[in-house]
């Protein structure tokens, strides 16, 4: 019932920076924990961001703390991942998700976009 689609992957040069968008419709935006998460190739999905339904609370994974920063606008049904000092083990494909729940796990998200590519090179 929620869609979600996302934006602004692009190849970028090491060190650089980009600036995701998932856009949400279909739902109550506002009721839901949002997540990012990036699968590289050949690699597994992994958890990046959460903020919390009113952006109050954001976690990170050890690997972009301090580099990524999570933000959501409510008003417009849409949450960005602002990531800066890009490295080459940053490419991966880049979803966004929903939650009701607390949980960083793949298994807890409700709805899923379909990602956007990210790639960072030497």
């Amino acid at each position: 019932q929620v869609q979600l689609v996302e934006s602004g992957g692009r190849l970028v040069q090491a060190g650089g920076s980009l600036r995701l968008s998932c856009a949400a419709s279909g739902g109550t935006f506002s009721v839901y924990n949002m997540a990012w998460f990036r699968q590289a190739p050949g690699k597994e999905r992994e958890y990046v961001a959460l903020i919390t339904k009113n952006g109050a609370i954001r976690r990170y994974a050890d690997s972009v703390k301090g580099r990524f920063t999570m933000s959501r606008d409510n008003a417009k049904n849409t949450v960005y991942l602002q990531m800066n000092s890009l490295e080459p083990e940053d490419t991966a494909v880049y979803s966004c998700a929903a939650t009701n729940t607390w949980s960083t796990l793949i298994t807890s998200m409700d709805y899923w976009g379909q990602g956007t590519q990210v790639t960072v090179s030497s």
